[in-house]
């Protein structure tokens, strides 16, 4: 039995990643952006006070990553003092960030506020092809500096990339020009539909399929870290095509080992899943994680319905939980993110036949 399994959840359990979207404010505006980023506006994003308050309640919780994310976290004026506070309690900090704001000075703040990593999204190697994709022209060149800036700073960076129909073809090209910049490390996520993300066409589940073997190729004969995100497919198939999957790895980790807080401070169990399971201004940090009914659901297979339910992968694969709940919303009108995934092409049981 697997550490936590069996004992409905509420124990053994600890965040190893926490997405933390600190604003709603972006000075882009992506055609995919599941949190519809952009001049801010609505309910008020957590203060500094606040902030802090958050950091110290996960602390209490374990020492996760915790990615400072947007909107555009360099936005926020109070950013450098939250890492830094966070790098303090004993947080691994990370930023999730354009790139577009960050010049020298700004990269070497970061690494003095103990930003482990910046997470710097790209989605092309083609500068017309990004910029159409983030809605200002100039992007992309913006982008390509805040690496050259981050690397420079001694800060590592990972890069983003939004696999979409008009990209899908480049994706060795998208690794290849990282690679010149000095990067080895990459997340290839593939679109959810929320946000603005439910306006943009989505490549098919036969196309998923085929992408995610490209990147797994990608990732076997390159001295790269590449990863597929959003795709927890990716744990059957690496296994089909006899790629070693390490001790552990799990294709959907959301509530298991990880979870997203939004900037008012709702905790939910992914970016992509908008399902709220208290907030953090009411209930403890602890008391949510531990106590929710829907993250015990998600820790648990046999909570999981269809084919994801009787498949040989549930423990390792879990199927995207937004996807089954954003798809099903939309055939039914009544998501249910313990539905099958709608995208995942294998049958149960093909594997032993």
């Amino acid at each position: 039995m697997s550490h936590g399994e069996g004992d409905g959840g509420k124990s053994g359990y600890k965040p190893a990643l926490i997405s933390w979207n600190v604003t709603y404010r972006c000075n882009l505006r992506c055609a995919h952006c599941y949190m519809d980023a952009g001049d801010g506006g609505g309910a008020p994003e957590l203060s500094t006070s606040e902030a802090k308050m958050l950091i110290d309640q996960v602390a209490q919780v374990g020492s996760p990553v915790m990615i400072l994310s947007g909107g555009e976290p360099l936005l926020r004026d109070d950013i450098f003092e939250i890492a830094e506070y966070g790098t303090r309690r004993g947080l691994r900090m990370v930023i999730g960030t354009n790139g577009t704001l960050i010049d020298d000075r700004t990269a070497v703040r970061l690494a003095g506020a103990g930003i482990r990593k910046a997470a710097i999204s790209l989605d092309s190697a083609d500068p017309g092809v990004h910029d159409r994709f983030r809605g200002v022209r100039g992007a992309w060149e913006r982008a390509v500096a805040g690496i050259g800036a981050c690397r420079d700073a001694g800060i590592p960076v990972q890069v983003h990339t939004t696999v979409t129909l008009q990209n899908h073809r480049e994706l060795e090209a998208i690794a290849e020009f990282g690679e010149k910049l000095g990067v080895h490390d990459f997340q290839f996520f593939f679109l959810v539909p929320t946000g603005r993300g439910k306006e943009v066409v989505d490549i098919s589940p036969e196309m998923y399929e085929a992408l995610i073997r490209e990147i797994l190729r990608l990732r076997a004969e390159r001295d790269l870290f590449i990863r597929p995100t959003c795709a927890p497919q990716y744990v059957r198939i690496a296994s089909t095509m006899g790629l070693p999957v390490a001790q552990g790895e799990r294709g959907c980790i959301a509530g298991i080992r990880y979870c997203r807080i939004d900037p008012t401070g709702e905790v939910t169990p992914c970016p992509y899943l908008p399902l709220s399971l208290g907030n953090i201004r009411t209930t403890s940090f602890a008391e949510i994680w531990n106590g929710s009914e829907i993250f015990t659901n998600l820790r648990s297979g046999e909570a999981l319905m269809g084919k994801c339910g009787r498949c040989e992968y549930r423990s390792t694969c879990g199927g995207c939980r937004a996807r089954a709940y954003g798809l099903t919303e939309v055939v039914s009108h009544a998501g249910d993110y313990l539905a099958q995934d709608p995208w995942c092409l294998y049958e149960p049981g093909e594997r032993v036949r």
